[in-house]
This record gives structure tokens, C-alpha cells and sequence, in this order.
């Protein structure tokens, strides 16, 4: 038991140290350039670390599992044991034991500690964006910066200070809406980045200003003046920005964040909402066009029309009436066929809200669960193939992973979309292996291989043997 514990520590530290890593790459046009102390990034790095233990944790348990137990049988200590009268059961026991209160301590754990970090990771991240103007702008999206929105092609510079093909909206004080546009090849930040105002230096654009006359049959025409200019500065104002703590929590719905309560709450509400939304769908719309409605409804219409118009109303309108009819008939269906798009999207977001909650609370289960199967999957598999270190095991506990993790997520998607109930999509992952825990011990207590292929071989080429000829065929 011991030789366990120390290996699965120095196994899940490595693991963690590695994943940091993979987590600060992965997050690094977010931290990178932005005069961050060290004390922020050691903020970034404590709370990365409750994320990703959900990936560290079994992945330790079985690597450390299948390391031990095969060092055991390629060092003959299982045949000692067995001479001994000592089964592998009675040897796994103990372990057992340490790996069940692991599991319940990692759902405690899942449902407490990485709430927390996924809380504090995902608001530091948002504040550290938000902190520096000159990285809150991303490349190939509108971006709100003070009074102005902006989007550039191309960001270079060792702060990302050159802008290349720009684009601004800007408001108008006076009046509500984007009636400025700017447009030019390049651009420069410059002035100090923790300056309450920000120089914007255009180069080679154009300036172009919705007017409003007061006159109304010129302002259909949607005129406007543009201008062109060489070099153009626009003074930006983010004291807003600069004045943003990294410690503050603004967004605190996520379900990552929440615990089982907190989930069940969400989960509460945003039921009785969509049901609401669904009940005013049906009477607003579904009711609306219904077949024997809309008969009624078109049948009084056209008995109102024939009394006033004509049966034949439509050849006594003009031709471009009759094209005009026609394309309000036609905008009027795009219309409705439109609302009725954007009611159903909505719903479906509504509905994968709720299942995304729901997959959360599972979750919280399943880490525990997972950790026990794979360490049933781990020791014998580890006992089976008799070999210890960091080689062989190593490559059997990634595939054997890798294969887990994909299918969770993959099944995650799947029950969000609606393909199976929420709680299969949670749990596939760990009811296929399972069955393969079972397997496996079943294998290494009857001292079977993972499978007989020498057998299997043998029987298969002795049917292609010459047979030898019978006595009673010699002549």
C-alpha cells in the first residue's frame, strides 16, 4: 500500500505540473503582454489547479495502479504471494479501501473546491482581458472599447499595438446608434497603456458621417459625407477599464460554478421558464395556425372581401398592385417563418441550458465512480502484463484513458443536444468501462492472459495440418 500512495503522488504531480502548463498555453494570448505580476499569475496557477483534477485524478489512479501491480508481477512477488496461499483479492484489498475514500473524497471535493476554482479562474481571466485595452481588442470581431467599436484584421507588435485593416463604429452622443464609420489600412496604439485615455493614430482611411437634414424626403435618401486622410488620431477613453479589479466576480451562473444545490435551484427555474415560454409559444403561434383556425379565419376574410370587392378581387387591382399584394403576401410568410425560427433556437438554447446543468450535477458522481473502476481496470491489467516503470504502462493507461475522456465528452455533447437522457450522456463513459474492470479481474485472478491468443493461434493452424493417413487405408 505504501509503495501505491507514493507512487500515485509523484505520478499526479507530474500530471498536474503538466497540465498547468497545457493550461497556461492554452490561455496565453490571455496573459501574455500584459504586465501581469507574479502574484496574479500564481492567482491564475492555484485556481487552474481545482479545474484540472478531474483529468489528473483517474488518470493518476489507473497509471499508478497498472505501474505497481505490474512491477509486482515482473519482480515474481504475485507468485510468492500465491505460494503463500495469498490471493490477488486479498492483495488488492487494502488498496481498495485507500481508493474508495479517495473516490467519496473527490466528490466532496468536485462538488465544493472545483466550483471555487472554476469560479475565480473563469472571473480572473475576464478581468485580466478586460484589464488592458490594447489586448481587449481581438482579431476579426467587433470589440467595445469606451465609445467606440472596433474590429482589425491583423494585430503585430510586442504589446499588439499595430493594427492592420480597421474598422470603427462610433456612437453619437446625441443621438442612439453607430452613425460614424472609420475605415483604415493601419493603425497605432499609443500614449502609456495604464493611461485613462489611449492615442488611436490611423493611417491612410476614410471618414464617413451619416447626416439627418430636416427635411424628410432628403433624409430617405440616407445621405452622408465622407472624407479621406492620411494620418487621423482618435482619443479613446478607458478609465472604465483601467479602473477594473482583477479580484471582482461578475459572472457567477455558470454551471461550472455552481454546487449540487446551487444546480438543482438553476436547474428549478429555468424549467419553469421554459415551460412558460413553451405554453405562450403554443398559444401565440402554435393556436394561431391551426388548420380549423385558420380556415374559420381565412373563410370570414374572404366572405368580407367578395362582399366588397368582388370574388375576383385580385384582377380588378392594377398590375403593380397585384405585384405589390403579392410581395407583402410573401414578405409577411418570410415573416413568420422567421419568428418561428428564432422561437424554436430559442427554445432548443433554453432546453441545453437546462441538460448542461443537469450533466453537472451527474459529474460530480461520476468523478468518484470513475476513479474506483479504473483502478479495478488499472491492477489487474497491471498483473496481467507483468511489466512496471514508465514504458509499457504508461502507453496502456493513455490509450485506455484518452478512450474514457473522448467518450465522455462526446456523450456530454450528445445528451446536451437532446440524443439521450442527460444522466446516459454523464455516465456512458464509465458504464463501458465497467464491464472491462470486470473483465479484467476475472483475467488476472484465474491467471489468464488478456487473451488467449496462443491458444487461439494453435487451434487455428492445426486445422490446416496434413492429417496422417489411417492403418486400415494402407494397402
Amino acid at each position: 500500500m505504501t509503495s501505491f500512495i507514493k507512487t500515485f503522488l509523484s505520478v499526479f504531480i507530474v500530471i498536474m505540473f503538466i497540465l498547468i502548463l497545457q493550461a497556461i498555453w492554452l490561455y496565453i494570448k490571455d496573459l501574455a503582454g500584459k504586465d501581469l505580476d507574479m502574484i496574479t499569475i500564481a492567482k491564475f496557477m492555484m485556481y487552474t489547479i481545482p479545474v484540472i483534477v478531474p483529468l489528473a485524478l483517474p488518470l493518476s489512479i489507473l497509471l499508478a495502479s497498472i505501474m505497481v501491480f505490474g512491477n509486482m508481477a515482473e519482480n515474481y512477488e504475485f507468485a510468492a504471494m500465491k505460494s503463500n496461499g495469498i490471493s490477488l483479492q486479498r492483495a488488492m484489498r487494502s488498496l481498495i479501501i485507500v481508493v474508495g475514500v479517495l473516490g467519496i473524497t473527490s466528490f466532496f471535493f468536485a462538488n465544493t473546491v472545483i466550483p471555487w476554482g472554476h469560479f475565480k479562474q473563469g472571473n480572473l481571466r475576464r478581468n485580466i482581458v478586460n484589464k488592458k485595452p490594447a489586448m481587449a481588442i481581438g482579431v476579426g470581431t467587433f470589440n467595445q472599447i469606451g465609445d467606440i467599436n472596433i474590429k482589425v484584421y491583423k494585430k503585430s507588435g510586442d504589446r499588439g499595438q499595430y493594427l492592420h485593416d480597421v474598422l470603427i463604429h462610433k456612437k453619437n452622443r446625441k443621438r442612439s446608434g453607430n452613425y460614424t464609420v472609420i475605415k483604415s489600412e493601419k493603425g497605432e496604439l499609443k500614449s502609456s497603456l495604464k493611461s485613462n485615455i489611449i492615442q488611436l493614430v490611423l493611417s491612410n482611411g476614410n471618414y464617413y458621417d451619416d447626416l439627418f437634414p430636416e427635411n424628410a424626403q432628403k433624409r430617405r435618401s440616407s445621405p452622408f459625407v465622407r472624407s479621406s486622410f492620411e494620418t487621423y488620431t482618435l482619443n479613446i477613453d478607458v478609465s472604465a477599464l483601467n479602473k477594473d479589479n482583477l479580484d471582482e466576480a461578475s459572472v457567477t451562473d455558470n454551471h461550472r460554478m455552481l454546487k449540487i444545490h446551487e444546480l438543482q435551484t438553476s436547474i428549478d427555474s429555468f424549467t419553469t421558464k421554459f415551460n412558460n415560454n413553451l405554453s405562450t409559444y403554443h398559444e401565440q403561434q402554435h393556436k394561431r395556425w391551426a388548420p380549423e383556425l385558420f380556415k374559420t379565419r381565412i373563410g370570414k376574410e374572404t366572405e368580407i372581401i367578395e362582399k366588397e370587392i368582388g370574388s375576383d378581387f385580385i384582377s380588378e387591382l392594377s398590375i403593380y398592385d397585384q405585384r405589390r399584394t403579392i410581395e407583402n403576401t410573401i414578405n409577411k410568410l418570410k415573416q413568420q417563418r422567421s419568428a418561428l425560427k428564432n422561437r424554436v433556437f430559442q427554445l432548443n438554447e433554453e432546453h441545453k441550458r437546462i441538460a448542461k446543468h443537469e450533466i453537472e450535477i451527474q459529474k460530480k458522481f461520476v468523478l468518484g465512480v470513475a476513479c474506483i473502476i479504473l483502478f479495478f481496470i488499472g491492477a489487474p491489467l497491471g498483473a496481467i502484463i507483468r511489466k512496471g516503470g514508465m514504458g509499457l504502462p504508461l502507453v496502456i493507461a493513455t490509450l485506455f484513458f484518452l478512450t474514457f475522456h473522448f467518450i465522455n465528452i462526446f456523450a456530454e455533447k450528445a445528451g446536451v443536444e437532446g440524443a439521450f437522457p442527460t444522466w446516459v450522456g454523464a455516465w456512458m463513459g464509465t458504464l463501458i468501462i465497467f464491464p472491462i474492470g470486470i473483465f479484467l479481474t476475472y483475467r488476472a485472478t484465474t491467471d489468464q492472459g488478456f487473451f488467449d491468443l496462443g491458444g487461439s493461434i494453435e487451434s487455428l493452424f492445426s486445422r490446416f495440418k496434413k492429417k496422417p493417413k489411417s492403418p486400415s487405408a494402407a494397402p
